[in-house]
Order: structure tokens, then C-alpha cells, then sequence
């Protein structure tokens, strides 16, 4: 393997990446399109059958009377909370530290909605009750992350989900809700993904996470914030002439992978087993609640890419494609199990894994 590379590139090259369905390619529209026939009408500007019906579909799915597809997650969620803020006449909306909107969004709700953020719970813990309950300020909407990612793909208990949902509608809060992977969690709960969303007023799903689309995502809601949302996502310039190569990719992908997800997570759980026994390796959570969850190693990150990178080219099983800092002494990254894992002969893993463990026990 080129001492050259980055661990990115490595991981890449490995014959068995450990992560995800396979390589983002153009073979992904290639695939989703081959079964479709070429004489189909295109959506335009939000209109047509190809997008009509899979707005239908996704609202069935999700038990909600309307959906709305847009082309990305980012603008479905703060055209949904600009909604719930305009309906109360209160620009004040509540979120996890480590929300997507508050670290990756570049203050978009801030600078293009002006709506103020109240950051609920400490960055290293759920959003609980105690938390909504006591907050000092009235909000519009409350947002929930499930699972919420930056900590490891985290899940409250069923019971505190019901128990916010209530109090939020006894406060005439709105609840929203951020299901990016919202189908990765259902295994955990032992839900339907209409019976998860009937907890909330709205909610967001994402086709290129867990699903694998290109990208993609639908908000879903009552008829009256559909058809809001989509006056909100004509100013956006969500409501580009066609939309449909996501749309279609969106679909098909979703019909391939959506009862995989209890699969995934069985892995997932496999998986997380073998990371525990390594010494100076562990997994957050310890027992994953999803298909995803975060690898924490008692190393520096600059101690330990050198050692991924001889395991690589040892093994040809990629474990992680990045390392993120977390101190002087640590560091972790995310995996994700998706169609990979079941091509991964166990004799690759265990080999993998074994040799991360004399090499972490040398080092500590």
C-alpha cells in the first residue's frame, strides 16, 4: 500500500471496507436506473407522477396525511421549524447541542431565518424530559435527533420518547422530528415507522444515509404544513425543474435496503462485540441501538493511523476511513454496517481485529 496515501485512500483500497453499501459511484444511478422505463415523464418544478407518488408513498410510510420531497435534509429541516415559529408568532426553537443545524449548517436558521436556538442537555447526553421541562424560555418547536449521532447514535427509551411528546403537545409545543435514519432505528424499538412519527408533528427523513440513495429527503406533516413547506422550498430553490434521478434513486434504493435494517443492526452488534475485546478500543454506545455507532481508541490519532494503515495492507479489511481528534490521548471514528459486512469473510475480521490488539496493547 503507498506510504502516500491518506487513511481515507487506504481504506478505500482495502478489499473488505468495513462501512457502508459500497463505493458512492455513478454505478448508483446506473443501478437505480436500469428497471425504469426511459419513456416516463419527468417531475417538473415539483410536479408529475414520478414525484407525486413517491410523495404518497413516503406519507403512508411515515403515517402522516402529506409528504414533500426536497433535494436536501438541510433545507427540509429549517423550512420546518421556520413553519412551527411563523404558526406561534415566536422565533425561539429548542435542539441538542450537537444538531446538525447548529454545527454543520453554518448558522443557516441564525442568518437566513433568524430564528434563535436553545441548546437543551449536555453535548455528551440525550435530550431528557427533565431537560424540556425545565426550560426557562417558551419555544415554537422542540427538535429531536434519533438516533442522535455525534454521540454515538444514542436512543432514549421508548417511554421517555412518548413522555416529551406528550408534555409537548399539553405546552403546545411542536415536535420535530430529525429521522435522518429514522429506519436504522427501527429494529431497537421494535416500532413501525408510522407509530415512531406519530409522536411528532413533523418529521424529516434523509435517502442517502442509511438508505443509500444519491441524495434526497422527504418532510412530512398534516396537509397545511406540506403546502406551506412547499412555498418555503420555491424561495429555497428547492423546486429545481426536475428532481427525478434522486427521486428515482431515492425509491429504489429504499425498497433494497429498508428490511435489511434489522439485519444491519444484528451486525452492528456483532461487530461492536469484537471492537470491545480489543484492548484500549471500545464502542459508544457499548451495545449498539442502531446500525451505527462510534469507535473510541485509547491512542492519539497520529499514533494510530500508522498502525490502521500496516492492518490495511495485513488484512485488506479497512476498519475506519478517518480519525477524528477527541484529545492528546484519544481519538474515534464512525461505522455505519450496510450491505459490506455480509461479503466480509469472518477469518478477514477476526484477523483484523486481533492484530488492532497486540498492536494497541504495545502502544498502552
Amino acid at each position: 500500500m503507498n506510504e502516500n496515501l491518506t487513511l481515507s485512500e487506504a481504506f478505500k483500497q482495502t478489499t473488505y471496507p468495513l462501512s457502508g453499501h459500497g463505493p458512492r459511484s455513478i454505478q448508483v444511478l446506473k443501478e437505480a436506473l436500469e428497471h425504469i422505463d426511459g419513456n416516463l415523464d419527468s417531475d417538473m418544478y415539483g410536479k408529475g407522477k414520478v414525484i407525486e407518488d413517491f410523495q404518497e408513498k413516503m406519507a403512508g410510510v411515515l403515517g402522516k396525511e402529506s409528504a414533500v420531497f426536497f433535494p436536501s435534509g438541510t433545507m427540509a429541516q429549517q423550512i420546518a421549524l421556520r413553519i412551527w415559529c411563523d404558526q406561534k408568532g415566536l422565533k425561539r426553537v429548542a435542539y441538542h447541542p450537537l444538531c446538525h443545524l447548529e454545527i454543520h449548517e453554518e448558522d443557516g436558521l441564525k442568518e437566513l431565518h433568524h430564528i434563535e436556538p436553545i441548546l437543551l442537555a449536555d453535548s455528551n447526553r440525550l435530550i431528557t424530559l427533565d431537560d424540556v421541562c425545565n426550560m426557562n424560555e417558551d419555544i415554537a418547536c422542540l427538535l429531536l435527533e434519533l438516533p442522535q449521532r455525534e454521540i454515538g447514535g444514542q436512543l432514549p427509551e421508548y417511554s421517555e420518547l412518548e413522555a416529551i411528546s406528550t408534555y409537548c403537545r399539553e405546552q403546545g409545543i411542536k415536535l420535530h422530528l430529525d429521522g435522518a435514519r429514522l429506519f436504522e432505528i427501527l429494529p431497537y424499538y421494535q416500532k413501525s415507522a408510522a407509530e415512531i412519527c406519530a409522536l411528532f408533528d413533523s418529521v424529516y427523513i434523509s435517502f442517502y444515509k442509511g438508505i443509500g440513495g444519491i441524495t434526497g429527503a422527504v418532510l412530512a406533516g398534516d396537509v397545511d404544513f406540506t403546502k406551506e413547506s412547499k412555498v418555503w422550498k420555491r424561495r429555497h430553490g428547492g423546486d429545481l425543474i426536475s428532481l427525478y434521478p434522486y427521486i428515482i434513486s431515492s425509491d429504489y434504493y429504499f425498497e433494497q435496503r429498508v428490511d435489511k435494517m434489522g439485519q444491519y443492526y444484528e451486525d452492528a452488534k456483532e461487530l461492536a462485540t469484537i471492537v470491545n475485546e480489543c484492548h484500549g478500543v471500545n464502542s459508544k454506545p457499548a451495545k449498539p441501538v442502531s446500525n451505527m455507532f462510534h469507535i473510541h481508541f485509547a491512542v492519539p490519532k497520529e499514533k494510530l493511523e500508522p498502525v490502521l494503515f500496516s492492518i490495511y495492507e495485513a488484512t485488506g479489511l479497512g476498519i475506519v476511513g478517518y480519525l477524528t481528534k477527541i484529545d492528546e490521548t484519544s481519538c474515534y471514528s464512525e461505522l455505519s454496517i450496510g450491505d459490506r459486512y455480509a461479503n466480509i469473510p469472518t477469518e478477514a475480521i477476526k484477523n483484523a481485529f486481533q492484530m488492532l490488539d497486540e498492536k494497541m496493547r504495545a502502544m498502552i
